[in-house]
């Protein structure tokens, strides 16, 4: 049994943020939750389809954030508990509907998770979504620790259904991904009755009469939450210096003020319900200092609401200087870290920070000696690496200068030189066909470039469909190319439209994407990556001569997913007789240009070599080596 549906109140066990998210959804009576995958979220709802079965309740990945953001909100509506869980970049897919949403409100409990990436260590970008809270009129709770994220859902859940509206509750990856220890809450055994009023009906017009009943709504939740427990003071009474933060800043602070010994002159006031802002907590301790100093995650979103607050209460207040992003104390990119946090409170208290920079040399020459240079690749035997190379191949071929335009997912490698730089535009799902798209209608102005475009499989469920209506219409003459490896690859393997089964596990029919496309009147070609002169023959051919917009799907597993499953397809080996190494005229091709991970370079015997523990035998190699000094064996 999952430890999430443990029915143990009082016990502490050890949980990643996300799954004390879900935990609190569980101990709330969720009873629908729905997402598109996005890390840092995406083990929310991962986690609570993994238990739907005995708890009772409806999980699904939906095809994008926005119609997720729909399943949740309908429940939402008919007197259910539910929750959409998103990252970032999916609030900007979503908040068309949910910008609408909230003048109606709703009639259960609504919990929007937004999972911001700071650093955009698995995004596009870094992306402050707290901006949205503001723009839409409704409460954002921002947890601090574990124990937070589970109680502030739970709480969140009681509060959406107070104000009959949905709160947000911001999330960062420190916290999504991190791990802590959660004490366990009761688990409900009676839940509303689902049912939808048809006789109120939910629309946003007249907007005068639901942007009033908005501005009510928000109003009933800062009474609600102006004396939250979320919100808490740590430090002495009259501080020197009070640090004013929220999310994963409160432990990073409390630490380094311990660390540099300040804990008798600097204050910390963690403030966990960001929007609204509890007005009467701080400026009760706005009267005690005369310096505070922000730490947050991304933008000065509290910095520059406090400072508001303070302009508004300027003759009750102190003569404050803030200090934070905006005055550059703090950088303005990037995740918070100790030592960023320790070098900051240095600065501003005068207290030295303590580094030894030989030690410090000493540590980097060790890791170094231990751990290899290693560049952002894909996988062995991806077929991304494939694919790539074939088109590169094709479009020297055509000699036309092609442009391919791409997107988000795995494939994004591709703008480096791991797939041979061959992607020219990376930006949102399904951005790199829209602007294929456009491209492929310029033959008017004299542009005799082909326009192709790639996509994976999960992204052309999320944005791409869209694009292709677009381009048959526009009779737009590009190339789309579907990497189809058959997986939500980058997130985590996750079901989606083109899989046989939902998030729950159950069967469901696959929709095919070439029978779209065709459906679509797109001519359609199925190809299998791995047969590189065939897909390369292929491509040529489809550029060639364009009237329309065309579809080529390359199919093939995810190596591994395959690897899993089957094995090794071929045992791959150098013949030491035919690799004549920096004597020949390839220049280390395989090593140097194709870089997958299962081929390296024997620096000792100057010849290629294969890693046999990282190599998934998909043969590829063996095909681009040019004195077939690789051979592949059926294994």
């Amino acid at each position: 049994m999952s430890r999430l549906i443990l029915d143990e109140p009082g016990k502490e066990i050890l949980l990643m943020g996300n799954e004390a998210i879900a935990r609190g959804a569980l101990e709330a009576g969720v009873r629908v939750a729905a997402a598109y995958p996005g890390n840092p979220s995406s083990e929310i709802i991962g986690n609570l389809a993994q238990v739907a079965k005995e708890m009772g309740i409806y999980v699904e990945w939906s095809v994008n954030e926005k119609v997720a953001a729909e399943v949740a909100a309908a429940a939402a509506v008919s007197n259910m508990n539910a929750l959409v869980a998103m990252k970032q970049n999916g609030l900007n897919v979503a908040c068309d509907f949910l910008l609408n949403l909230n003048l109606t409100g709703i009639r259960g409990g609504l919990v929007v998770i937004v999972a911001d990436d700071p650093s955009g260590i698995s995004s596009s970008n870094e992306q402050d979504s707290r901006s949205f809270a503001k723009l839409a009129d409704i409460p954002l709770l921002e947890p601090s620790t574990f124990q937070e994220a589970k109680e502030m859902v739970r709480e969140g859940f009681e509060l959406s259904r107070r104000t009959g509206n949905f709160v947000m509750i911001r999330s960062v990856t420190r916290i999504s991904h991190a791990r802590g220890n959660v004490i366990l809450g009761p688990l409900p055994k009676d839940f509303p009755v689902p049912y939808f009023d048809t006789s109120k009906p939910l629309c946003p017009i007249p907007t005068s009469i639901t942007h009033v009943a908005l501005h009510r709504r928000f109003k009933e939740a800062e009474e609600i939450l102006k004396d939250s427990e979320f919100n808490e003071y740590w430090g002495p009474e009259k501080p020197e210096l009070l640090v004013i933060t929220c999310g994963s800043g409160w432990l990073f602070s409390k630490e380094a003020i311990d660390i540099l010994g300040l804990c008798s002159r600097v204050a910390v006031l963690k403030v966990g319900t960001t929007w609204p802002l509890p007005k009467s907590f701080l400026i009760k301790h706005l009267q005690k200092t005369r310096r505070v100093l922000f730490f947050e995650e991304i933008d000065p979103v509290l910095e520059n609401n406090v400072a508001e607050l303070y302009a508004q209460h300027n003759r009750e207040l102190p003569l404050i200087e803030f200090m934070g992003k905006n005055s550059g104390i703090v950088p303005g990119t990037g995740e918070l870290s100790p030592e960023l946090i320790l070098n900051a409170l240095g600065k501003v208290t005068g207290e030295a920070v303590e580094f030894d920079e030989n030690q410090a040399g000493q540590a980097k020459d060790i890791i170094e000696g231990y751990a290899p240079q290693r560049s952002m690749a894909f996988c062995a035997g991806c077929p991304h690496r494939a694919s790539l190379w074939a088109i590169k191949q094709a479009l020297s071929l055509d000699g036309r200068n092609g442009v391919l335009f791409g997107d988000i997912g795995c494939y994004a490698l591709g703008i480096l030189p791991t797939g041979f730089s061959q992607l020219k535009t990376v930006h949102a799902m399904g951005s790199g066909a829209g602007m294929a798209c456009g491209f492929g209608n310029f033959h008017q102005f004299g542009v005799n470039q082909p326009s192709l475009a790639v996509c994976g499989d999960s992204t052309f469920f999320h944005a791409v469909i869209p694009v292709l209506v677009n381009a048959v219409h526009q009779r737009s003459r590009f190339l789309l190319v579907v990497l189809d490896n058959s997986a939500t690859a980058m997130t985590g393997f996750q079901p989606h439209p083109g899989s046989p089964v939902d998030a729950m596990g159950q069967n469901t029919s696959p929709i095919v994407i070439e029978d779209l496309c065709k459906s679509l009147g797109l001519p359609t070609v199925v190809m299998d990556p791995f047969d590189l002169d065939g897909t390369i023959e292929t491509v040529c051919e489809m550029i060639r001569e364009q009237t329309g917009p065309k579809a080529l799907i390359l199919r093939q597993e995810c190596a591994l997913v395959s690897g899993k499953k089957q094995g090794k397809k071929y045992q791959v080996r150098i013949d030491p007789q035919r690799c004549i190494g920096e004597e020949c005229g390839c220049d280390r091709l395989c090593t140097r240009v194709f870089k997958c991970p299962g081929l390296t370079w024997d620096r000792s015997e100057k010849k290629s070599r294969i890693e046999s523990v990282i190599c998934n035998g998909c043969g590829v190699c063996a095909d681009i080596c040019p004195s077939h000094a690789i051979v592949k064996e059926s294994a």
